[in-house]
């Protein structure tokens, strides 16, 4: 793993570092505990990069080590931090990890499938950003059956009152019963966007699974099961935004 590179705000990079919340950590910037390249700082905005050397009481910090972590996340639990009605999170499986994480790719309640949990901030925006063009594909099953001009459709796009859904590719797979498993690639991934265009063209979707975001597949990881990814994954991870794309690319 690598250390971050990305400019900080102080607060937050004692944080990341593990030395308190960031509400404490504004304390003791405060008071005059916290030094930058062996000066004391006290301004709540001060903003630190990789390779300045930064103390609390005299003790170096090592700063904040990058991780990656995929989790299959089960039907019925939310992709939030805080739920009011104290409903089940995504985040509850993570808890082992003791780094703070980013969620990167949210899925509705309703769904489950791939989530990719980092504390690397850029790497994040840069997955769920349309300019890189990141594809997600997705498993789902459809009541009924839908014709060929519809997949065109939808990969042709559908107008909602929301704007226009478009998905990349759209592959039949195997029927079932009085439906039908389709692969869905998108490139953006709006909210509930697959049950969106296909409730517009008439189908109910029975259920949705996420199986890759980019070149990370979620495999054999069984429902409620995350795993670090290794170190070839987050390479393969990284080389996806070396040639940032146009958008519906």
């Amino acid at each position: 793993m690598e250390k971050a590179t990305e400019e900080k705000r102080l607060n937050q990079y004692l944080a990341h570092a593990g030395v308190a919340s960031r509400r404490h950590c504004e304390n003791l910037i405060l008071r005059g505990r916290v030094t930058v390249d062996g000066e004391v700082v006290r301004e709540l905005g001060t903003r630190v990069h990789t390779g300045q050397t930064v103390a609390v009481d005299g003790q170096e910090l090592q700063g904040e080590i990058l991780v990656y972590w995929i989790l299959n996340k089960p039907q019925g639990y939310l992709c939030t931090n805080h739920d009011p009605s104290q409903r089940p999170l995504a985040g509850d499986f993570m808890t082992h990890v003791k780094e703070r994480l980013f969620l990167v790719g949210r899925l509705d309640e309703d769904s489950e499938g791939l989530l990719l949990f980092t504390n690397d901030g850029s790497l994040a925006q840069k997955i769920t950003h349309p300019r890189f063009g990141v594809e997600k594909v997705y498993h789902c099953q459809v009541a009924g059956f839908l014709k060929r001009e519809e997949m065109a459709k939808l990969e042709k796009g559908v107008w909602s009152s929301e704007g226009r859904m478009q998905a990349k590719r759209v592959r039949p797979m195997k029927r079932q019963g009085e439906s039908l498993w389709l692969e869905i690639t998108l490139c953006e991934g709006k909210n509930r966007e697959i049950r969106r265009m296909l409730a517009a063209l008439g189908h109910k979707v029975l259920k949705l699974k996420r199986v890759s975001i980019g070149p990370i597949r979620m495999d054999r990881l069984p429902k409620g099961k995350s795993r670090r990814l290794k170190p070839n994954e987050v390479a393969q991870l990284q080389r996806v935004f070396s040639k940032p794309k146009a958008p519906g690319h």
